[in-house]
């Protein structure tokens, strides 16, 4: 008998695919992150069982509202990229994204303040008109100007070659060895940091940096960060960036709606706390100490953390304890969300880059320690979304990178840092940021370090997962099906393609297909579909 978990959801599907004649098999997925409820949504769609196990109290994981006092906030993302790949999986299942959240395109995209020791700073407000871009990076650098056309067509090219990668999934290098494979070649050179790339283009260091410090989004410094990744930068000026309408967060909560339509289970306050097997093949998942059937285990739990935690060593003599641990993992980050009295002279999205940018880096990714001049970033929602804050109030989001806790690169007590890069957060806020007498407007404050990363089981509080260097790509990152292991299979950042909203959708979109295959079954993107009116 199945334990009394609170069912958040449980109706009847409406929207199966036309596979119900096959016996319907049974699915657990662990995390109610965005890669886990695309994952669910896509295999209900094929007629699959699904319940979805999420240890919080809200549906989210990293992409969750958290609300204090009267203020609500983005727990973790706020920039939302490539919206048609998800509406492309709610189309898929029978849906219109549109029906169910609301996105706002952003102009300016954000604001880039750009630090300098030794003189001013540059600031650089970002569109997605080409020619007003031109013309605002050749007042910085004129060389540079007309480099930034000719950025944005290689780059056009460079992701129309890569996006069969990308969707695809990749168990060893032999799989590249198709024509898509062959075509996309050329544009990985793995010898060259996005920054080496970029230079190719752009003579100014500062005008440089504002083309490639998207490398953040992966937690990488752009001096390491693979050059492959200059795709990101492209991909913000040619599809835009998108404000939902209620924080990123309204987005996981638009796919749990789109679940509950198709009659999958959401249980919240259910940590799973290990995979069951027999033999080498899933039988299921353990919640509160009873064992729950399933046919197929989809993890989208932080995919370092589940190997160590959820997954018996002897099923997993390639990826001991000591192995994962041993790999290169992302920075972490330092959180404040404030809630205000006032209004906050803000774009949405403000970036700043310390003039100490590459030695902030060296602190965080190899020193193991905390940088003078941090670099930081502030989501300044309230003036578009209403929704956020009481009327005539901020919701602010502050963000400053720091250093992971992996025990042989961090020896940092944040019982004693917590303030003190509190009190730099604030400083910056104020100087750098210009509010005004922000300690006195304060309302509420939550404050999170990468140790409360940690202890939501997120291995060494990593926030952006693997690290994305070279070793550590394609069949290199975890698996999204588990060689040996019959039935286990991982969605989400540590996952093939990588870190960020538009890749991990494509992370379930890849595993699910392979679901699919496994299971004898049409995935839902394999036909043409028609949103429901």
């Amino acid at each position: 008998m199945e334990s009394p978990l609170s069912i958040e959801t449980n109706m009847k599907n409406q929207h199966l695919a036309s596979n119900t004649e096959s016996p319907r098999q049974s699915v657990a997925v662990i995390g109610a992150g965005p890669g886990g409820l695309a994952a669910a949504m896509q295999l209900a769609a094929a007629g699959m069982s699904v319940r979805v196990y999420e240890a919080q109290s809200v549906i989210g994981g990293r992409t969750r509202r958290l609300t204090v006092g009267d203020y609500s906030f983005d727990c973790g993302p706020t920039f939302f990229l490539m919206p048609y790949v998800l509406e492309e999986i709610f189309s898929a299942c029978g849906f219109r994204l549109s029906d169910f959240v609301e996105l706002q395109r952003l102009d300016p995209m954000y604001r880039l303040i750009i630090g300098d020791k030794n003189g001013s700073s540059k600031v650089i407000e970002t569109t997605q008109n080409v020619e007003e871009m031109v013309r605002r990076i050749s007042a910085i650098e004129p060389r540079d100007g007309p480099a930034f056309r000719r950025f944005m067509d290689d780059n056009r090219t460079k992701l129309e070659r890569l996006t069969p990668v990308l969707k695809t999934r990749v168990t060893s290098l032999f799989d590249m060895m198709t024509i898509e494979g062959l075509q996309a070649a050329p544009h990985v050179r793995p010898w060259e940091s996005v920054y080496t790339q970029l230079g190719k283009y752009f003579k100014n260091p500062k005008v440089r940096l504002s083309v490639c410090f998207q490398a953040k989004y992966l937690g990488m410094s752009p001096y390491e960060c693979p050059s492959i990744f200059s795709i990101l930068p492209f991909i913000e000026y040619e599809y835009g960036i998108w404000h939902p309408t209620g924080g990123c967060n309204a987005i996981t909560t638009a796919m749990a709606r789109a679940c509950e339509k198709m009659g999958v289970e959401i249980v919240t306050n259910a940590p799973v706390e290990e995979i069951a097997f027999e033999g080498r093949r899933v039988t299921g998942v353990v919640v509160g100490g009873q064992h729950h059937r399933h046919d197929r285990v989809v993890v989208n739990a932080d995919g370092t953390w589940a190997l160590k935690n959820l997954v018996p060593a002897r099923l997993r003599p390639r990826d001991s304890d000591e192995s994962i641990d041993s790999r290169r993992y992302s920075c972490s980050t330092f959180m404040l969300y404030l809630g205000l009295k006032g209004e906050v002279d803000l774009p949405h999205h403000t970036i700043f880059m310390s003039g100490s940018y590459e030695d902030n880096f060296r602190d965080i990714s190899h020193d193991g320690k905390l940088s003078e001049d941090p670099s930081a970033y502030v989501h300044n929602p309230s003036p578009r979304d209403g929704s956020l804050a009481p009327a005539g109030k901020s919701s602010l989001y502050v963000l400053l990178p720091v250093t992971n806790n992996r025990p042989a690169q961090c020896e940092l007590d944040w019982s004693v840092e917590k303030p003190r890069l509190r009190e730099d957060a604030m400083k910056q806020l104020e100087t750098v940021f210009g509010i005004k007498d922000i300690r006195s407007r304060i309302e509420v404050e939550h404050l999170v370090s990468p140790l409360d990363w940690q202890n939501e089981r997120i291995n060494h509080g990593a926030t952006f997962n693997l690290a994305h260097n070279f070793k550590q790509m394609l069949h290199r990152r975890i698996p999204h099906t588990y060689p040996n292991l019959d039935g286990l299979h991982f969605v989400g950042g540590a996952t093939h393609p990588g870190s960020g909203l538009p890749v991990i959708f494509l992370s379930s979109t890849i595993t699910t297909r392979h679901i699919c295959e496994l299971a004898g079954i049409d995935h839902p993107l394999s036909q043409p579909t028609m949103a429901t009116a």
